[in-house]
């Protein structure tokens, strides 16, 4: 843009915005229905769905309507959904072992899911914090902080499990190091050499998870400790590039970016340094904000599509967000 020589009057931007037409056609950047990931809450011994209140227009299913909830999303052109698990609390321990049965909840409703919509993409989260008693996503050593390479162990069965069960992408959002190389190596060798990885590569200790955790309903369980020794440090972006390399190296087939808004310049320069399939988390602090905000009339709901639209010119190449069945019925 250096020797960028256009002038006024012989150049006057305001031609190429005069009509919605021109403006469509010359966007640089577009949001389309296969940009859109659902996420979606299953809740063990549930009869029927419940309204998540943090969440407006989100809810817990049951096993019954969350196939309802599936078809809808197929019907409306969305590819893929990430299931989240709400697991009794009394299968609930210091090391989250129900994670690795191979029959828990979750597993059992992803078969049910893939039997009756093979199509759909289904995204599963590699990660103890729905299955501990603690709300950490690994095993506690002594001092109370999170063992790596312990809770490598279980991740890396857990992971296959879950490719076992019928989930097309593993999605471990544990933020150890190593576990991407270690899971990999173990879809490998047993066979499942086309079960993709989204790695939740930058992955922020961030307070914008608040609504997730009433959604799984684990803050009474975690209280007010926090991540900040496996999620990364707000503040750094260079550390997100290196994160990201250590994923791509180990066989991520897809990263990720979480949360989105306001670490849109760390999407950039991952899109920008690696040119791999990158993805963003539009978490639950972000929407409900936006929710909360438009629900007061202090915006209008057009600001969701916008939000959305600033990931992908950010870079994202997919977004999951709590709205996409919202906004994809307007697409």
């Amino acid at each position: 843009m250096a020797n960028f020589k256009r002038k006024y009057p012989l150049t006057r931007l305001r031609r190429i915005r005069s009509n919605k037409s021109i403006r469509d056609l010359i966007a640089e950047s577009k949001l389309s229905i296969d940009d859109l990931i659902q996420p979606i809450f299953v809740k063990e011994s549930l009869k029927d769905k419940e309204e998540i209140k943090s969440l407006t227009g989100i809810f817990r299913h049951s096993e019954k309507s969350v196939i309802k909830e599936i078809e809808e999303l197929m019907n409306l052109g969305i590819k893929a959904v990430a299931i989240f698990p709400v697991i009794d609390e009394d299968k609930k321990d210091e090391k989250g072992l129900e994670s690795v049965n191979e029959n828990n909840f979750l597993n059992n409703i992803i078969r049910i899911i893939k039997q009756k919509f093979p199509e759909m993409l289904v995204i599963a989260d590699v990660a103890l914090d729905p299955y501990t008693n603690h709300g950490h996503d690994g095993v506690l050593n002594s001092d109370g902080d999170v063992d790596n390479d312990e809770t490598l162990k279980i991740l890396e069965d857990q992971a296959l499990k879950l490719a076992q069960a019928g989930t097309d992408i593993i999605a471990p959002s544990d933020m150890m190091d190593g576990r991407i190389g270690v899971i990999r190596k173990t879809l490998e060798q047993k066979d499942f050499k086309n079960t993709m990885i989204l790695a939740y590569s930058a992955k922020y200790s961030s307070k914008f998870y608040g609504p997730f955790k009433d959604a799984v309903e684990s803050a009474k369980f975690f209280g007010n400790k926090t991540k900040d020794t496996y999620q990364m440090a707000v503040a750094n972006i260079d550390e997100a590039l290196h994160e990201v390399a250590l994923d791509i190296n180990e066989g991520a087939d897809i990263v990720m970016v979480k949360p989105a808004m306001p670490y849109l310049d760390v999407v950039k320069a991952v899109k920008e340094t690696f040119q791999m399939p990158t993805f963003v988390y539009q978490v639950s602090g972000e929407y409900a904000m936006l929710k909360a905000a438009i629900e007061k009339n202090w915006l209008s709901e057009e600001v969701m599509f916008e939000s959305l639209l600033s990931f992908k010119r950010a870079g994202a190449d997919c977004i999951l967000t709590y709205a996409a069945k919202e906004i994809a019925k307007n697409l």
